[in-house]
Order: C-alpha cells, then structure tokens, then sequence
C-alpha cells in the first residue's frame, strides 16, 4: 500500500491541487513540471484501487501523471505519492516497474508491425542501407544488443534519429525473422510515434 507519513506532506497549495487533464500538456504528481502528455506516464485506478499503468492515456477515470523515469516512479512509490495524488489508500503492485516496461515494448512492437504491414518499415543491412542512400529513412531503430561499430559503418555521417528500444530477437519476430539488428521507418506518424514510446522506455533503461 502506499502511504506518506505528516512530516512528507507537501504544504504549498500547488502540490495538493488537481491538475487538469485539459490541452497538451500534464504535469508530474511528483516533479510538479509540466511536460507533453505524449512524453509522460499515466496511471488511473482500478477495481479495489489497484493502480494500472494507463500508457495510451485513453482509461476513463482521473489520471495521475509522471514523468517517464525511474527516479521518479520510484521518489513516487516511496513517498506516497500516488496515495497523495489519489487522496486515499492505492494498492500499488509489485511488479509495477515490470508492467511499465513490458507495456512500452508491446506499444513499441505493435507499431512497428503496423509499420512494416503498411509498407514503411523495412529490416536487414542491405534493405536499410538502399533506404538511406535513397533518403527515405525518418527513424533508424537499432537492436539494443548491436554492434555500436556497425552502426557507425551503416550510417556514416548522416545524421539519422536513432533509438534501441528492443533485442535482436524481438526486432526479428516482428518481420518474421530469427533477428534483425537493423530496421528503417519512413518518415510520418508511425516513426514519430515509435520514437517517443522509445524515449519513454529510456527513462527506465538500467543506470
């Protein structure tokens, strides 16, 4: 359960207020900084007031907002900020952490595959390499367990957006493959959307 004792409550009027889920920006049950929703994390209440990471921000019910890092998912679980935030008891579970990561790399994978479906993703060095000659290339996603090297030889100096949210073995699964170490988007909203869940999932990469 999570609770905070007297001595941690907040006496500024600003950290005990509601914040709005109006317009583009939320701002973090713990920081206090506003920042994009996009670039954030959610959570909403469920039954018996089990707290569930909501990462597409579409759950009904009143939202509690963080920015998306470990120190502070972990600053909000010891300090009893979701109970403050919920202004009540919240049943925290204890895998949250894993819930959260598990979550970004499905939304991750998801997309890539309705990327790959819709013709904007390929996969393979030669593939990959035809697609940056040609310019085409939005979004350079990497396996995790690449070779830095290699990536240097394939990209050279262009100055390509680059993320490395999965393994090999994950990458490959999604273009029926036993692995792919490196995968092309085409610029638009998939590739935009890939690279934000990326830079959530970075916040919880291990220090």
């Amino acid at each position: 359960m999570d609770g905070e004792s007297e001595a941690d409550a907040p006496t500024d009027k600003d950290d005990v207020e509601d914040a709005p889920e109006r317009g583009p920006l939320r701002r973090c049950i713990v920081t206090r900084e506003s920042g994009p929703k996009e670039a954030m994390l959610r959570f909403v209440l469920g039954p018996d007031r089990l707290l569930v990471p909501d990462l597409a921000a579409k759950l009904p019910g009143r939202g509690f907002w963080l920015s998306a890092r470990t120190d502070v998912l972990e600053r909000a679980l010891s300090r009893g900020g979701f109970a403050k935030a919920a202004r009540g008891p919240v049943q925290i579970p204890p895998d949250l952490r894993l819930r959260i990561e598990d979550g970004l790399k499905s939304r991750i994978r998801d997309h890539l595959g309705f990327a790959r479906r819709a013709g904007q993703a390929v996969c393979g060095w030669q593939a990959v390499k035809e697609w940056l000659l040609a310019g085409r290339v939005g979004l350079l996603v990497e396996a995790a367990d690449g070779s830095a090297a290699e990536r240097g030889r394939l990209l050279g100096r262009r100055e390509i957006p680059m993320v490395t949210p999965l393994p090999a073995v994950e990458l490959g699964g999604i273009f029926g493959r036993e692995h792919a170490v490196h995968v092309a988007l085409s610029p638009g909203r998939l590739a935009e959307t890939v690279a934000r869940e990326a830079a959530r999932l970075a916040g919880f990469a291990p220090a």
